[in-house]
């Protein structure tokens, strides 16, 4: 797997994780940590964003 892989694999657990948290408790921890839609929290929502994309390509990667 290449170093840009792990990275967006990273980002996709930390959304997931993210999301997870919405759903349970009601809690954003993006925002609670870079604040509400700041530039900051904005910008790890999109390389999330970007990352869920890349990830669709990891799914018809052969790792032979």
């Amino acid at each position: 797997m290449k170093v840009i892989d792990k990275i967006a694999l990273l980002l996709i657990i930390i959304g997931a994780i993210n999301w997870g948290l919405i759903a349970l408790f009601k809690f954003d921890l993006v925002a609670a940590l870079f604040g509400e839609m700041s530039v900051l929290s904005r910008i790890v929502y999109g390389l999330v964003g970007i990352s869920g994309l890349w990830g669709i390509r990891l799914l018809f990667t052969n790792n032979d």
